[in-house]
């Protein structure tokens, strides 16, 4: 057990840092399209798609172009969360302020 700890500790400590950061903002991608597109029967649940959407966002916004190559696509992917955020809470509450939780 203590071996395979540090095999998996010295393959984290080899990945460079801005590859494990755009692997966590992948992250809160998913975890914002489950709660926008939930599975048959499940509740739509807008905040907390707009926590995952709001945290990747930040992430995204803060680090910039330090993000290297991940930059653009994950700039384009908080767009597209964003947007369609707004196009499923419109749906929802054509009035603009309903949450479907």
């Amino acid at each position: 057990m203590e071996e395979e700890l540090r095999r998996v500790r010295a393959e984290i400590a080899g990945t460079p840092a801005v590859d494990i950061v755009a692997n966590h903002a992948i992250g809160l991608w998913q975890l914002a399209v489950l709660h926008l597109n939930p599975e048959a029967g499940q509740p739509l649940r807008l905040a907390e798609a707009a926590v995952a959407i709001d945290a990747m966002g930040g992430m995204v916004d803060a680090l910039g172009d330090r993000l290297g190559e991940h930059a653009e696509p994950l700039r384009g992917a908080v767009t597209q969360l964003r947007l369609a955020f707004v196009e499923i809470q419109r749906q929802v509450s054509p009035e603009g302020g309903g949450e479907a939780e």
